[in-house]
Parts: C-alpha cells; structure tokens; sequence
C-alpha cells in the first residue's frame, strides 16, 4: 500500500493555512523562556518558529524527512530531526510537547500517548489540535460513493486517517497517566485555495494513500469525480469550504503510569 508522500515546497505554497490555524494552539501552549518544547509533527518549522519566539528552545520532529530537510532550511537556526511519532524516546524530558495538525496521521494513538508521556517531565504539559470525529466527512463521503460507484472499491480499507471522539480521546490520555484540563471538539469550515480546484489540491496533498495502484490518468479522473461529488455540499459562491471538525486538547502529566 502505497503511504503519503509529503511534497513540502507545495505544502507551504498551498497550504499555508495549516500553520495560520496553528497559531492560536501555540497561545494555548503558553511558552515561557528557556522551556523546552517538542514539536510533535512540525512540518516544514513553522510554528516550532512561532514557539522559539517566545524564547522556549524548540525541537521540532517529523515523519518526513522532505518536510524535515525544508524546515531545516528556512529555519536553521532551530532543531529538527526525523523521527517515528507513534514509538519514540527522548535523550532528556521536556517541559512541553506540541502538536498540531499531525496527530490524526499517527493510527497508533495508544503508542502516541505512551511516547509523549515518557517525554515529558512530571507536571509537563502535552497541547495538540488535530482531526477529531467527522472531519472532512464532505470530502470523504464523495470520496467512498466515487470509489464505490465506480472502481468497485471500499475505501475504507485505504483510509489512513485517525479521527476520535473527545471521549475517546480523552479516555486515552487518562489511562495514561495524563490529567486533561480542556478538550474541545468545534467545527471550523476552511476554505480551500485554488478555487474550483481546491478538492483536486486537497486530494493531491492529503490522499495519496486512496489512489495507490491507479494511472495517472485513473487517478485525475477519479479526482475530478470526487471533486463533482463534493461541490453539492461544501461549495459556496467561489470556492470549496472543507467541514474541518477539529480536537484540542491541554493536558498534564501527573502520575507515573505502568503499562
């Protein structure tokens, strides 16, 4: 099965709005000078940016060594490296993990949550946003009817999304050993750039997953049907608005958890 492939010049270029609606995650984060923070899922640097200003030393770690290799260029002054969200250590504990707009990629929450709490210091601070249930139904609903219709397809089987309920969620940092201060699940309608064609781009960043094994010619003819599919109920006057349902969560790590 062929996995996302990140193409981090595009993503800036594109998709710059991931990183807008970040901004207001790092004011819940609140970071203080000489704090140091991960930045779970940094993407090409940009909010590990936004977070260093605060004078916290950031380090920002990524799935993606294209996203890695970009955000080390436009911020080299900052730490980057590549490395495995749902599995990973730290040489030494941090006072904070942030994540934003990354966690939904990582299927494996249990061993998300199991790593972030090992990084974190007694009394640290674990602050994310992410996909939470019913995010982009729009774009996936037309995405199952196209492949179902007419390639005979579950998408479900291809779906690399993890989407849970501020239940489960919460049900999950808890068993964890993790205090949850705020959770909140909130729909934000987002609008996609480039117009007629904000599905096709969405698809091309975030979908490679669902077209493996297609032609490039079945693969833009499954794109433009998907796009036709979705216009019904999610474009408004000059452009598609993606039903983003987002889950924000602040928690803090209390308890030495054995599991």
């Amino acid at each position: 099965m062929s996995e996302q492939v990140w193409k981090a010049h595009d993503y800036d270029r594109q998709l710059s709005f991931v990183s807008a609606y970040g901004k207001s995650v790092v004011e819940l984060l609140a970071p203080q000078p000489g704090e140091r923070i991960l930045d779970l899922g940094c993407g090409t640097g940009d909010l590990a940016n936004e977070i260093s200003a605060s004078g916290a030393h950031v380090t920002g770690m990524d799935d993606s060594a294209e996203m890695i290799e970009r955000a080390k260029s436009k911020y080299p002054g900052l730490t980057f490296l590549t490395g495995d969200g749902e599995n990973f250590d730290t040489e030494s504990p941090y006072d904070a993990v942030f994540s934003n707009a990354a966690l939904h990629w990582m299927r494996d929450a249990c061993g998300v949550v199991r790593s972030v709490y090992g990084a974190l210091k007694p009394g640290g601070r674990f602050v994310a946003e992410f996909g939470g249930k019913g995010n982009i139904d729009g774009i996936y609903q037309a995405l199952k009817t196209v492949f179902a219709d007419h390639y005979g397809m579950d998408a479900d089987t291809r779906n690399p999304w993890y989407f849970p309920s501020l239940g489960q969620y919460t049900t999950l940092l808890e068993s964890h050993g993790f205090r949850v201060h705020i959770a909140h699940h909130f729909d934000r309608p987002t609008k996609l750039p480039e117009g007629k064609d904000g599905v096709k781009y969405w698809l091309l960043h975030f979908g490679d997953r669902f077209f493996a094994g297609f032609s490039a010619e079945e693969k833009d003819e499954a794109i433009a049907r998907i796009s036709q599919a979705a216009r019904a109920t999610l474009w408004r006057e000059d452009a598609f608005y993606a039903d983003y349902k987002r889950l924000r969560v602040f928690a803090e790590k209390v308890s030495e958890f054995q599991g």
